[in-house]
């Protein structure tokens, strides 16, 4: 197993210094589930909730959390994105969020893909708690990566 990157010689945290690091083109996948009631995932398919347009919401939502992961997360580098898309889509047991993130720069974009999809089933939950308490955010998980030192990497299925 490799040294962890954010930690210092002395097991301190610090911010990996990508000075020297080329610019290439990077790009995360990340998905995760809402686990809920079906009849509260037909009601926000059919508008039918006192919040609005749930799935657009959520949506939104997603995009404005990965510009924001480094206020988030100490650690994580500020990144110009380029492409930060974010789908909910209706599952057999709620929605799947997927999240595509990507930039050219000197670090990868994992964690403004798990980020978007966090947030985005977050806002989920929030705007459908009323009519189910149960719901359940599970599998958030990042996909696939490309560009890098460490090169390509898609989980395996």
């Amino acid at each position: 197993m490799s040294r962890l990157s954010h930690l210092d010689d002395q097991g301190r945290a610090r911010m990996v210094d990508v000075t020297g690091k080329p610019d290439t083109v990077r790009e995360a996948v990340a998905r995760g589930l809402v686990r809920m009631d079906p009849a509260v995932r037909d009601l926000a398919l059919t508008g039918g909730t006192a919040k609005g347009d749930v799935i657009t919401t959520a949506e939104l939502a997603g995009v404005m959390a990965a510009k924001r992961t480094s206020e988030l997360i100490p650690l994580c580098h500020p990144l110009a994105l380029s492409k930060v898309g974010v789908t909910v889509a209706p599952h057999d047991a709620g929605f799947e969020v997927t999240a595509t993130v990507r930039t050219t720069g000197p670090t990868g974009v994992e964690m403004e893909a798990l980020t978007a999809v966090s947030v985005a089933c977050l806002t989920l939950y929030d705007m459908l708690k009323a009519a189910d308490k149960g719901m359940v955010i599970d599998q958030v998980q990042l996909m696939a990566k490309t560009g890098g030192k460490s090169g390509d990497w898609t989980r395996a299925e």
